[in-house]
């Protein structure tokens, strides 16, 4: 099983991640946790890594790049072999769905464009989690990062595009997975989104304070 977690810097990914994976374990999952590709053995691995990352907003080389040479031929890969141990939960922190964002927001490119109309060429999640924060919340968590990067800044600073980006997770990108969740996480603890999650993810009977913590769920036949 997979599970995304994505959303704009400053959101509260790495936090829930880690929350995340605290409640699989606790019920008895193995875990991983992962960035990046989802193939182990991606040809264009190391060529990506010296594109850079903090540019792809503005870039749309960079946004062309890891959307053609990266998650397109990732998707390829890993639905002829899943890298994932049977049994395993693997959670992302991050995937092409981040990477469309920035590029409509950003752009639009071209390549983001295609990107947002056939979603479904990009390998999908059992449950995806979208996290977003008012942009004070975001602010307070940028002042207490030690070395903020210029999408960090532009994420907070900038309302438009900001609410681009969500806006093309939300009602775009997040079209191709079977469940997606939708949480501020400027009003919920992070166990009591893991909790939510795992629920979603397992199958298990939600509690009732549930349906006040997401925003949105999505459901898509398998």
């Amino acid at each position: 099983m997979r599970v995304l977690v994505d959303g704009l810097d400053l959101s509260g990914k790495t936090t829930l991640t880690a929350a995340l994976a605290d409640e699989l374990e606790a019920r008895g999952r193995t875990v991983l946790t992962r960035k990046g590709l989802l193939a182990p053995r991606h040809p264009a691995r190391r060529l990506l890594r010296k594109l850079p990352l903090v540019r792809q907003p503005d870039s749309t080389l960079v946004t062309t790049a890891y959307l053609t040479a990266g998650y397109v031929l990732d998707s390829l890969l890993v639905r002829a072999s899943a890298p994932d141990p049977a049994g395993a939960v693997l959670i992302q922190d991050g995937y092409v769905d981040r990477t469309v964002a920035f590029g409509m927001a950003g752009g639009p490119y071209l390549a983001a464009v295609l990107a947002l109309r056939w979603p479904r060429v990009f390998a999908p999640f059992d449950v995806a989690v979208y996290l977003h924060a008012p942009a004070d919340a975001r602010r307070t968590r940028l002042g207490a990062r030690e070395n903020p990067d210029a999408v960090d800044i532009r994420g907070v600073e900038d309302a438009e595009f900001a609410a681009t980006f969500t806006a093309m997770l939300t009602c775009g990108m997040g079209r191709r997975h079977k469940k997606l969740l939708v949480f501020d996480t400027s009003a919920h603890s992070p166990e009591e989104m893991a909790t939510a999650v795992t629920d979603a993810l397992l199958g298990a009977p939600a509690p009732v304070t549930v349906p006040a913590l997401v925003l949105g769920e999505l459901e898509r036949a398998a």
